[in-house]
């Protein structure tokens, strides 16, 4: 339900300059500006059930409050955290007497993510009757976090953090409402906004910290930051950002950036993220992305995860900082990560062919006799320590997985490859 309002001068300033209209909400033109998608959807009078997804303090509750406002729907809020199936239960009923007396509810569900299946799927056969139109608001990635049957019936709407406009346009309000300009530089106005990291809500809370300030001269970036603890990154170690900044720093190295790779690197260590973990992804990148083309690559990853074992934190941190620059800068092969996935599928098209018999062992006298390991040409004791012969499967055509690129070390590869293809065609093989 609507809380109670404070007096506008004990609410905090976010609350006193929470939007009146939708017009007023910044930083989301996609969804409110004249051509957004909620924008259109007031204009047909057709307002679907939807799922708010964004990071915390862009405005997911205002829209609702204001969205019911606008389409003439009587407002009821609850938290996932704190209701329970007596609160859902309780609210879908007022909601069915209203709409008897021609009344609609908008139920806004903040963190609706932390309902577990069977409460959101309570809110299937109220979202299909149209008894509620639901709002549910999440921090959280839908598709992981809320069920299919649910969002099949909810319409995703993305809200976009605060950019740097935006935060600037709610500092202009912030002074209006406070009648005079903040009392800080031009750098500390900008670091202010940068320490905001997309967040209204932290914006407004900061500024009233800054307005508490007794009068004196404006404050630098150095003064802001001893004023104010610097805010911890927005990441989850088990949640969608977790996997979000491992795959910037994936594509990074893989995009030869050795500078975005380190930013990333160092993301995941400001939001608290375990060295070991990254570590570990980047002995996968070494032989997925790396491979042949530099065969140090293996090693230097290994070696950057074995140091920081080692030393710990914080002095093993950097040589995983090594590692992930060497592997950025190294030349660049997937050829065998691709070689690898072909044959995985050539062994399952193929079924349970046998080895040819003629490189197969036979420590028996009936192996010998079956023909086991008869013709097989001990490589070492041929020309150029190679013989040519077949070693794929009889009725199987030979095949060609592994495909080296003409990048590092892979280049001498390809000529071997072309040599030795070259001898099996002139002995017959």
């Amino acid at each position: 339900m609507r809380a109670p309002t404070r007096s506008a001068t004990t609410a905090p300033l976010a609350d006193r300059l929470r939007p009146a209209t939708l017009e007023d909400v910044v930083g989301q033109d996609h969804l409110l500006g004249p051509q957004g998608t909620i924008t259109r959807m007031l204009d047909r009078g057709s307002l679907a059930s939807l799922i708010l997804w964004g990071p915390p303090g862009v405005g997911k509750t205002t829209i609702a409050r204001l969205l019911a406002d606008r389409a003439g729907l009587h407002f009821v809020q609850l938290s996932a955290v704190f209701a329970g199936v007596a609160d859902l239960k309780r609210a879908f009923e007022e909601a069915a007497k209203r709409r008897a007396a021609g009344q609609g509810t908008l139920l806004l569900v903040d963190e609706v993510h932390r309902f577990n299946r069977a409460q959101q799927d309570a809110f299937l056969p109220v979202v299909e009757t149209g008894t509620v139109t639901l709002v549910g608001a999440t921090t959280e990635n839908p598709s992981f976090a809320l069920n299919s049957a649910l969002l099949s019936r909810c319409q995703v709407l993305v809200l976009r953090r605060l950019d740097d406009a935006a935060l600037e346009r709610l500092l202009e309000r912030a002074e209006a409402a406070l009648g005079h300009a903040l009392p800080v530089t031009a750098e500390a106005r900008a670091s202010l906004r940068a320490m905001a990291d997309g967040d209204g809500r932290y914006l407004f809370n900061m500024v009233e910290q800054i307005a508490a300030l007794p009068e004196g001269p404006p404050l630098d970036v150095p003064g802001l930051a001893e004023l104010l603890a610097r805010r911890a990154a927005l990441y989850d170690k088990d949640r969608e950002e977790h996997y979000n900044l491992i795959s910037a720093l994936h594509k990074s190295l893989r995009g030869s950036d050795a500078d975005a790779a380190l930013y990333w690197y160092a993301r995941m260590l400001a939001g608290g993220e375990d060295p070991r973990y990254i570590a570990r992804r980047l002995v996968r990148f070494a032989v997925e992305d790396v491979g042949l083309a530099d065969p140090a690559a293996l090693p230097q990853a290994l070696a950057g995860w074995e140091a920081y074992e080692r030393l710990g934190s914080p002095e093993g941190e950097l040589a995983i900082a090594q590692s992930v620059i060497y592997l950025a800068t190294a030349p660049k092969s997937n050829a065998a990560y691709v070689a690898l996935g072909e044959a995985r599928a050539a062994a399952r098209e193929t079924g349970s062919l046998m080895p040819p018999a003629h490189i197969l062992n036979a420590p028996t006298t009936l192996m010998k006799r079956l023909g086991y390991g008869r013709g097989y040409e001990y490589d070492h004791a041929q020309e150029e320590a190679f013989s040519g012969q077949n070693y794929f499967p009889e009725g199987m055509a030979r095949a060609q997985f592994y495909r080296p690129v003409e990048r590092g070390f892979e280049r001498e590869v390809t000529k071997r490859l072309a040599y030795w293809a070259k001898l099996r065609e002139g002995r017959g093989r």
